[in-house]
Parts: structure tokens; C-alpha cells; sequence
């Protein structure tokens, strides 16, 4: 009589979550939060600044809305970081809390250039250009470390994109550069959002 032999099932991997590096990061719900900041923190600012605005919304309403936006990325981006570190090894690891850092660093760099700027040249309305402008070539330039250090090209594309933008939309004064922002930095972010999800799918 054969012997039966007992051999257990394993239940393989889906390709994804085989494929995918323990320092990945899923970046999606950080990419709304952003993208909804640029929407309609930047479109607020946009129809209710300048000479002839389109709306007449209270001072404080567009800053508020980019910062509850901006509040809700930075929180998801920190999660979804904190859950790919859980898998890392040291050095990824390491690289993990080196980036992490940068994004507190390039905040007060940007704070101290501005401001610093601002009272040299005695022009605090340079602020209201400086600080949406700023912010997005800190983010940009962050971007594309992180993506170099992960090997998420989308991720650096993004941070190119939000760069280049960003800085030229200064070119075009008050409210213009805010409809740049809105428009190139938020619909970057939709598309961004959408090939996330392609990209962890066949990763």
C-alpha cells in the first residue's frame, strides 16, 4: 500500500506583492491629498486675487484649504513611508529616515530664505509669491530624491514636473502663478495618481 504523503499548500504570492521591494512606497492617497491642496488651495487664491478677481472669498479661505490639503498629504506620505519601513533592511532603512528628514530641512531652509529675503528688501507681498512658489520647488526637489532612492520613476518625473512649474510660475505674477499651480501642479497630481495604481500593479 503507497504511502501518502501529507504535503502542505502554499498559497503563492500575488505577482505585485512578490515583485514589490520592502521599501516601495504607495504613494497614492498622498497624491490626492496634494493634488486636492493645489486645486483648491491654488484655484481659490486664483479666482480671488489680483486686480479684477473673479470671486470675493475671505483672505484666510485659500490658505486654509492648502494647509488642510497640505496637512492630509504630509500625514498619508509619513504612514505610507512608515509601513514600507516595517519591511526594510538597514540600509533602506537608514535611507528611509535620511529622506524623511529632508523634508523638515528643505521647510526651514525655505522658511529662512524668505523671510530673510522679504525683510532685506523691504517687500512683504513677496511672501504671497515666494511661499506657493517655494513650496512647490521644495516638494519637487524632494520628489526627485526620493524617486533616485527608490527607483520610482514616476515619483521622480512628478518631482521634475512640480519643480519646473512651480519655479516659472513666477513669471507670470499675481494670480497667474496661482492658475499654474492649480492646473499643471493639481492635474500632475491626477495623472500621478492614476499611474501609481499602474505602476504597483505590475510591479
Amino acid at each position: 500500500m503507497p504511502l501518502a504523503t501529507a504535503v502542505p499548500q502554499v498559497t503563492a504570492p500575488s505577482t505585485a506583492a512578490a515583485m514589490r521591494s520592502p521599501g516601495d512606497v504607495d504613494n497614492r492617497a498622498a497624491y490626492i491629498g496634494f493634488g486636492l491642496a493645489y486645486v483648491f488651495g491654488h484655484g481659490s487664491a486664483a479666482l480671488s486675487k489680483g486686480t479684477s478677481p473673479l470671486l470675493d472669498l475671505p483672505s484666510w479661505l485659500p490658505m486654509a484649504l492648502l494647509g488642510a490639503g497640505l496637512a492630509a498629504g504630509t500625514i498619508q506620505a509619513t504612514r505610507a513611508a512608515l509601513r514600507a519601513q516595517r519591511g526594510a533592511a538597514g540600509p533602506d532603512l537608514l535611507s528611509g529616515k535620511l529622506l524623511g528628514a529632508s523634508w523638515l530641512i528643505g521647510f526651514a531652509a525655505l522658511f529662512l530664505a524668505i523671510t530673510g529675503l522679504a525683510s532685506a528688501v523691504e517687500m512683504p507681498d513677496l511672501q504671497s509669491m515666494l511661499w506657493p512658489t517655494g513650496s512647490g520647488l521644495i516638494v519637487g526637489l524632494l520628489y526627485v530624491s526620493e524617486g533616485a532612492a527608490r527607483r520610482n520613476v514616476l515619483h521622480y518625473g512628478l518631482g521634475v514636473w512640480l519643480a519646473l512649474t512651480s519655479t516659472a510660475a513666477l513669471f507670470l505674477g499675481t494670480p497667474g502663478l496661482y492658475w499654474v499651480l492649480a492646473i499643471a501642479g493639481g492635474g500632475a497630481y491626477a495623472v500621478a495618481t492614476v499611474l501609481e495604481r499602474r505602476r504597483l500593479g505590475v510591479r
